[in-house]
This record gives C-alpha cells, sequence and structure tokens, in this order.
C-alpha cells in the first residue's frame, strides 16, 4: 500500500480533492504506521473537522501540535478550529502562543482581531 508519505500525499490529494472519506482511510494509515507524524496527525485532523467529526479533530490537532509545539501550523489549525467550535478561551490561548512564537504570524494577527 505505500510508505507513510506516500499515504500522508494520497491523502492530502482526496483531502483537496473532497474526497474525504479516501482522505480519512489513507492519513488513518500513515498515522497508524508512524503515530509520531505530526503531519498525519494534522491533516487527519482536518479531514476530520471537515466531515465534523469535531471530537476527533481537537484530538488530532492536539497531537500533532504535542507531536511538534513549534509547528505553528498546526497551532493555528487548532485554535481556528477551538474558534470555530465556540471554544473561545482555548483559540485566543493557542492564537497568542504562536504570536509569543511569532509576533509576525498573518494567520494568528488576522484572528485575534476576532478575541
Amino acid at each position: 500500500m505505500g510508505n507513510i508519505e506516500d499515504r500522508l500525499q494520497r491523502g492530502i490529494a482526496f483531502k483537496v480533492e473532497g474526497r474525504y472519506e479516501e482522505a480519512a482511510t489513507e492519513l488513518l494509515a500513515a498515522v497508524e504506521s508512524d503515530g509520531a507524524s505530526c503531519e498525519a496527525h494534522r491533516q487527519l485532523g482536518l479531514v476530520y473537522v471537515f466531515t465534523g467529526l469535531f471530537d476527533e479533530s481537537i484530538e488530532e490537532l492536539k497531537k500533532a501540535v504535542g507531536l511538534n509545539p513549534d509547528n505553528l501550523d498546526c497551532r493555528n489549525d487548532l485554535a481556528m478550529t477551538y474558534a470555530m467550535l465556540g471554544m473561545y478561551d482555548e483559540a485566543k490561548a493557542e492564537f497568542t502562543t504562536v504570536l509569543e512564537m511569532d509576533p509576525a504570524n498573518e494567520v494568528a494577527k488576522r484572528e485575534m482581531v476576532y478575541f
């Protein structure tokens, strides 16, 4: 079926095409073969958001941040998911962390206006 990188790339491609079930299958396989892949957890979390699996999405995005706390894309995705779900304190805290790490971060600066 391919290595983790192949599965990750196929999963991302399916996600971009809106083929979320196939994306989830590939990304789950990537996560199962390498649970330490920050990007696999991040992409799976994003697919879960798009399909309404919000608890699972938060869980995967938190795993991604835990695996690579310096990855600002993961932190921004987690913060935006929190905000979308009405978890404003959590969103603000995550965006604040991003801005502490990168004061020029455009995503976090744009989103912090709402808080």
